[in-house]
């Protein structure tokens, strides 16, 4: 099965513009989606419960008479998970475990509260506490993403989150078990069997049934991003993401296959994933070239895999290591995996990525799932700025000021002095009404 895939080199001429277009993806959401998308979220805010009821008849073909039947109580959650085979609860307690300890971690480096005083007797400091309810979108329909559940509600229940209301869409009524498994495991409070941007909408604003959270996390798909972006400010969201992606960085010493299988792994996600390697090493490059088109027909989901490595993936030979890394820093991918007997040798020079992943044994495939740290990362090049999902998502921070007598005549001079230069009267006057008259 031949396999039509992209080999550049950093020497040819045109490489910078060959490289662009393998980087290009619109950001553009389809204006018909959009314009659907503002109706349906206008028309869950306006009628609530009865929006919902209709829109979850039409698209997952379920027809319930009350919004209230779609919420599956704690005692449905722990029937899931005792309903699993022995394997897929031991790997889904195995999971959960690595992922709360890792997000535990987390909150002790930098989920604390502090503060100091300084010389003239004033507090100041920070206070840092959870959000008050978090809504969880798991996507549903053509997959089941129970890693999915554990990453959005174990980091929202170790940084203290009061209420975690998940929704996830099943499709004519169709539960997948290992999903509801999941959601008892990482202490959901609330589940509602609704999905699209009815769910969005109706966790933005609230309903009768459903109620309003302060914060939606977790990936959907242009529907549900479409819905998150136009809630925005109602509600806060962790990101808007954009295919998945890996970029393998190869020094030629790990098996072709291995790397190979890698690249499919982002690959069958959907056409638009994209899978990128880069070595300096062009006899290797063509040996994990024959691994594909020798691996691919075995792939169930080989079509998928095809369009998407034909479409957006890319061989890429570098003149050396440091300049893949720095190519890779121009991407600033998804996942970043680097498959070298010296991973720590190129991790310095490596700036921009959603997660990096070290040494020949890091397959990405175990960061998704069980390895611990976060599976919900910036994609689209916006690792330069954004970072993964964690318990700081669902914390916010509040200024702490307390302000001595003594502190008051240090800090109200400087204070009146800058109102009065910006205009702000009342400003200047509220801190001299504090300074001593003597």
């Amino acid at each position: 099965m031949t396999l039509s895939l992209r080999c550049l080199r950093t020497t040819d001429a045109d490489f910078d513009d060959a490289f662009k277009r393998v980087l290009h993806w619109s950001e553009e959401t389809d204006t018909a989606i959009e314009q659907r998308v503002a109706a349906i979220v206008a028309d869950v805010r306006t009628r609530g419960d009865a929006a919902v009821l209709e829109y979850t008849q039409r698209f997952d073909d379920l027809s319930v008479s009350r919004v209230a039947d779609l919420e599956l109580d704690a005692k449905t959650l722990r029937a899931a998970l005792d309903a699993i085979s022995p394997a897929q609860r031991h790997a889904l307690e195995q999971a959960a475990a690595r992922v709360r300890s890792y997000h535990e971690r987390q909150l002790q480096a930098s989920g604390q509260s502090w503060s100091y005083r300084d010389a003239d007797g004033t507090l100041l400091g920070q206070k840092v506490t959870p959000l008050d309810r978090v809504g969880i979108y798991v996507p549903g329909g053509k997959a089941a993403y129970p890693s999915s559940v554990l990453m959005n509600a174990l980091p929202a229940q170790v940084a203290g989150v009061g209420e975690i209301v998940m929704v996830v869409p099943t499709p004519r009524g169709e539960r997948n078990p290992l999903v509801l498994a999941a959601a008892c495991l990482a202490g959901a409070h609330r589940v509602f069997t609704i999905g699209g941007a009815q769910a969005v909408a109706a966790l933005a604003y609230g309903t009768h049934t459903v109620p309003r959270v302060d914060k939606i996390t977790g990936p959907g798909n242009a529907y549900v991003a479409s819905a998150k972006r136009r809630v925005f400010g109602q509600v806060g969201i962790d990101m808007i993401a954009g295919p998945s992606e890996i970029l393998v960085l190869a020094d030629g010493t790990t098996p072709p296959d291995w790397v190979a299988m890698d690249l499919f792994s982002q690959a069958e996600h959907d056409e638009l994933a994209q899978s990128i390697l880069l070595s300096p090493d062009a006899l290797y490059l063509e040996r994990v070239r024959a691994q594909m088109e020798k691996l691919l027909p075995g792939m169930p989901r080989r079509e998928v895999i095809r369009a998407s490595l034909e479409g957006r993936g890319a061989l890429i030979h570098t003149r050396s290591m440091e300049e893949a890394c720095e190519i890779s820093n121009r991407i600033a991918p998804e996942h970043l995996e680097v498959s070298s007997k010296e991973p720590h040798r190129w991790e310095p020079l490596l700036r921009h990525a959603g997660a990096l992943f070290l040494g020949a044994y890091a397959s990405e495939s175990l960061g998704d799932y069980c390895a611990g740290p976060n599976h919900v990362l910036p994609t689209s090049g916006t690792a330069r700025f954004s970072s993964p999902l964690g318990v700081y998502d669902f914390q916010k921070r509040s200024s702490l000021i307390e302000v001595s007598p003594h502190g008051a005549q240090v800090l109200g001079p400087i204070a009146a002095e800058l109102a009065y230069g910006e205009g702000l009267q009342a400003h200047a006057q509220a801190a001299e009404f504090r300074l001593s008259k003597s």
